[in-house]
């Protein structure tokens, strides 16, 4: 039986806008996931009918 771990449906989002940072401007690892959690953030303060 092989071990699976767990991600989070946000984990995956943060990782998502993450690579996309990464992949277009020259950001660390870290700066590119300090940036996505605030992206996200602000994205989840939009209303759904405005999205």
């Amino acid at each position: 039986m092989t071990a699976s771990t767990y991600v989070t449906l946000y984990e995956r989002r943060v990782r998502l806008v993450q690579e996309v940072l990464s992949a277009h401007a020259k950001l660390s690892k870290k700066d590119a996931r300090g940036l996505a959690v605030h992206v996200l953030g602000a994205l989840d303060h939009i209303p759904e009918q405005v999205r």
